[in-house]
């Protein structure tokens, strides 16, 4: 793992694969680390091909944090987003959008495939309709269009994502990633505890920094609908959604590729908002499918 300056920001990434193979970028979502796209994703990616870079959002992980900047509590955010209000915030999803874009550069990159998850899906969109130059395919995964009339996430989906742990202790914290995980994974491939655990223990040993989590919520609120915006979109697009999601229920992802010319959907049964290891190839194939689908 490595670190450079991308849209003024200090931004930590790695990169897998020959560097001359065509390249994507991975885009992680709200308050995730980028180790949570799979090891295993990223090589069977490689394995097809494919220079894949996946990079910490700012606020989360290794890349800077945004220190002293305030947005609304979780609570706050939520009602603001059902009544259609937008929230004053640190910063936005293009500001995102700019710091894949800057790392991009950092990285000498003209052009890549992108691919984004859940609030990645949403930065990644925004980098296909403000930088169509950057970009050679879009992937929008378990994401949605921030149409206020689509269904909500479940009550538990969404009170597991923003309860608050009931300590700082490691262990606490690392079973409320397993809760978390639990009430947001997939109901068709449940993943072994131990392993959930596992991966949970060394998330926070990586980085906790449960403060930037907000101000990214705020993001995704303030940037309300996008549907006129994905209209303009030229790049080729899939869009991959759980058929079983309880955060970003299905109907995202359908009004996702609805309102981006040409798009194609895929739907995965038993998938909800995380990536089973038992989904890895088929997720890696229907990417380098689509993308040498364009060649």
């Amino acid at each position: 793992m490595a670190q450079v300056q991308a849209n003024g920001l200090t931004i930590e990434y790695d990169d897998h694969g020959d560097p001359t193979a065509p390249p994507i970028l991975l885009v992680m979502g709200l308050g995730a680390q980028m180790t949570l796209w799979p090891q295993e994703l990223v090589d069977a990616l490689v394995e097809r091909g494919f220079r894949v870079i996946r990079y910490d959002n700012r606020d989360i992980g290794l890349s800077q944090k945004m220190d002293g900047a305030k947005a609304p509590g979780m609570v706050r955010l939520m009602l603001l987003s059902r009544l259609g209000f937008t929230p004053r915030v640190p910063y936005t999803l293009a500001d995102m959008a700019r710091d894949g874009v800057g790392l991009l550069d950092a990285l000498g990159v003209a052009k890549a495939h992108i691919v984004g998850a859940s609030m990645g899906g949403m930065i990644a969109q925004h980098i296909a309709f403000s930088h169509p130059e950057r970009v050679l395919t879009l992937t929008s995964i378990m994401s949605t269009t921030g149409h206020r009339k689509l269904p909500s996430a479940t009550r538990e989906a969404m009170s597991a994502l923003t309860k608050r742990p009931a300590s700082m202790d490691e262990d606490v914290l690392v079973e409320h990633g397993v809760k978390v995980s639990q009430a947001i994974g997939s109901p068709g491939f449940r993943a072994d505890p131990a392993a959930v655990r596992e991966r949970s223990r060394a998330l926070i040993k990586r980085s906790f920094y449960p403060a930037g989590m907000p101000r990214q919520f705020a993001a995704i609120v303030a940037d309300g609908d996008r549907r006129e915006r994905l209209r303009s979109v030229k790049a080729p697009t899939l869009v991959i959604h759980g058929e079983a999601d309880p955060l970003v229920p299905l109907a995202g992802g359908e009004d996702t590729a609805a309102h981006i010319a040409d798009s194609r959907l895929k739907t995965i049964p038993g998938m909800g908002h995380d990536l089973p290891l038992e989904l890895v190839d088929e997720i890696a194939d229907a990417i380098a499918g689509h993308v040498k689908a364009q060649v």
